[in-house]
């Protein structure tokens, strides 16, 4: 396994970990989702010049608009938590209680 690896490895697993550990506020959980397609994103864009191969770049694209999208979706829903709830810990969203 090489260093490039590695660290992909590593940052994909730190992110899903803090992910699942630290899941106090919303903001921490929306950076963890983005390191994640931060590092999915980077590898994809780095296989083919690994492989040596010409692909076309479309598959890292698509995901760069996609990773967009779910920022701007979880932007949104932190703006909207935070102005009905107060802030913006997770254990104040509760489905039980709508």
């Amino acid at each position: 396994m090489s260093l490039l690896h590695l660290s992909f490895y590593s940052a994909f697993t730190l992110s899903s970990l803090g992910l699942a550990f630290h899941r106090t506020h919303l903001i921490s959980a929306l950076l963890c989702l983005e390191s994640m397609m931060l590092s999915l994103y980077i590898a994809l864009s780095m296989w083919p010049a690994e492989n040596q191969t010409a692909s076309p770049a479309l598959l890292p694209v698509l995901m760069l608009a996609f990773s967009a999208c779910e920022a701007g979706t979880g932007l949104a829903l932190l703006v909207a938590s935070t102005r009905t709830h107060g802030s913006d810990h997770l254990h104040n969203l509760n489905l039980l209680q709508c």
